[in-house]
């Protein structure tokens, strides 16, 4: 069959109507059809020729060329496609590099394997204009609610038509033991939307708590309208839930504005989630406030916060130890995920008898090294003594406001502890030395007896090895494992020594190894200055190595 003995307003018209049925651009299926007839042409001409095709929009004419490039005397690959100047001469009167001489062919004869290979063409042409349109349009609803219509299930997950396309739900994003019947209406969270080579894939979740997040946006109007603001969600999907909010307006009261009248707009979020029981807690800046109101319904009778280590330890009253932790730990968890914190729950016997212990330890501690009787060394640990230290190197007034320490006894006091830390420098530097540490490191500023002695005993024994570590293996960090926060002890952090000073020690000796160039430093600092320095940033490289979070 010739193209010219077809109804040519036929290519128009079938155009139209998959641009209609596949709700894509009638010019996409036209320009698939002009792809399609010069493929079509050039199995009959030859594959090497350049033909095009172009169909008239109005009259549907389809004009088949063929085009010939002028390039380079030298750049001749193609005798079908491309010509040099010379050759163009006859057809051009001044041929430059780049000129098309463009030629009309007869329009081909479209046989069954040409017609059946042109349909092809069209097809997956129009598949790919159908894939873009779907990506286009819902890669803008990544965290959006949509409402779909259940198709089918395969190997238990959900295909789900969300009108101009498919939508799977996996079976992990699931609430619970929920099962699906074809043609069933569910409502769903999008979390992800990709674009892949068998089209788009829309990712569909109900156990996201931004799911939970969504639906009360939609159930109460002032989180819409930005008076109330959801600060933080934490899901144990389909048994119970966690979710912080902070009102904008001190006239609307953030919990009761999300519970509603009667409790409707939170039932109406609970119904939607199977019945997972819904905690609305009010969010407050104060970690220990907010902590205290998210281990709710448990009552808390003190609360103790680490903030380099982001660890929180939390005191109840021993009846309320059940309570605070949850069934099988789900309420501790979920306080947890709401304030970001490492939790730790202790009754008050468990902290009492803690705190006992640590009194005798600082107690023994000062009987033995300042040769005190049990009550003088008791009465320095109640006045908060913890170390020789402090003991050696406090103003002499902290000790003179000690009932019953005059000067004399506070000057003697002050002799023992500084004399008892001379000797353990002394000791802890020879032991460094027998283990092999050399002056450069023992001579750097920041480093005492003990912090070489502890170094050396992990095989730093130079300023070059100290210069190699990464502040997180001074100062101790934190590794996240399978979701779960692991402690990793650094060789620096029994002596107190924060995550700051051990990158400012380690920068300092790659200075002094002349590794850094300190002007470098410098600028690098004050461009980084809102994301935490050059030295900071330097370390993280070393610190994701080890796939560790830095904190003391």
């Amino acid at each position: 069959m010739a193209i010219t003995s077809a109804n040519q307003l036929e290519l128009l018209q079938t155009a139209e109507a998959v641009a209609r049925e596949k709700m894509i651009e009638p010019e996409l299926v036209i320009e698939a059809m002009e792809d399609s007839l010069a493929r079509a042409a050039k199995s009959r001409y030859g594959a090497e020729m350049d033909i095009r095709v172009k169909i008239d929009r109005r009259t549907g004419n389809a004009t088949f060329t063929r085009i010939r490039t002028v390039v380079e005397d030298d750049a001749v690959e193609n005798y079908q496609a491309e010509l040099t100047a010379e050759q163009a001469r006859p057809y051009l009167d001044d041929p430059k590099v780049g000129d098309e001489i463009i030629d009309e062919v007869p329009p081909v004869e479209l046989g069954r394997i040409a017609a059946q290979s042109a349909k092809q063409v069209i097809l997956q042409r129009v598949r790919e204009a159908e894939r873009d349109r779907q990506y286009e349009e819902f890669k803008d609803r990544a965290g959006t609610i949509i409402n779909g219509i259940v198709k089918r299930e395969e190997y238990g997950n959900i295909i789900v038509d969300v009108g101009r396309g498919e939508a799977i739900l996996r079976r992990n994003e699931k609430i619970g033991r929920e099962s699906y019947r074809p043609n069933d209406r569910i409502r769903a969270y999008v979390k992800d939307v990709r674009r892949e080579t068998r089209g788009p894939q829309i990712f569909l979740s109900r156990t996201d708590p931004q799911f939970m997040a969504e639906l009360f946006k939609m159930e109460v109007p002032e989180i819409y309208d930005g008076i109330i603001e959801i600060k933080a969600v934490a899901r144990d999907p389909g048994s119970r839930a966690k979710i912080a909010v902070i009102s904008f307006d001190n006239s609307i009261d953030p919990v009761g504005a999300c519970v509603g009248m009667r409790g409707s707009r939170v039932q109406a979020v609970v119904g939607e989630l199977q019945g997972e029981k819904i905690d609305i807690i009010p969010w407050n800046e104060d970690h220990a406030t907010f902590l205290v109101n998210a281990l709710q319904p448990a009552e808390v009778a003190k609360v103790v916060f680490d903030e380099e280590a982001g660890k929180i330890e939390v005191v109840v009253p021993d009846e309320q130890l059940s309570l605070a932790i949850g069934r099988r730990g789900q309420n501790v968890r979920l306080a947890s995920q709401l304030t970001g914190l490492d939790i730790d729950i202790l009754t008050e016997e468990e902290e009492s008898k803690r705190r006992q212990a640590e009194f005798n330890a600082r107690t023994a501690l000062f009987m033995d090294a300042l040769d005190l009787d049990e009550f003088f060394a008791q009465l320095l640990v109640a006045e908060g003594f913890t170390d020789l230290e402090e003991v050696a190197y406090v103003e002499q007034d902290e000790l003179l406001s000690i009932e019953g320490v005059d000067e004399g006894t506070a000057s003697e006091l002050q002799a023992r502890a500084r004399d008892v830390l001379e000797a353990r420098n002394k000791a802890a530097l020879e032991n460094a030395r027998a283990l092999g540490a050399e002056d450069s490191l023992i001579e750097f500023e920041g480093l005492t007896p003990q912090m070489v002695e502890a170094l050396a005993k992990d095989d730093i024994k130079t300023l070059e090895d100290f210069a190699t570590c990464a502040d997180w293996e001074l100062a101790g960090g934190w590794t996240t494992a399978n979701g779960q926060r692991v402690k990793d002890d650094g060789l620096l952090e029994p002596f107190d020594i924060s995550l700051e000073e051990a990158q400012t020690m380690v920068m300092t000796a790659r200075v002094l190894l002349g590794w850094v160039d300190p002007t470098e430093l410098e600028t690098t600092g004050e461009e980084d200055a809102g994301e935490g320095g050059a030295a900071e940033a330097e370390e993280a490289v070393a610190g994701d190595e080890g796939n560790t979070e830095a904190g003391a």
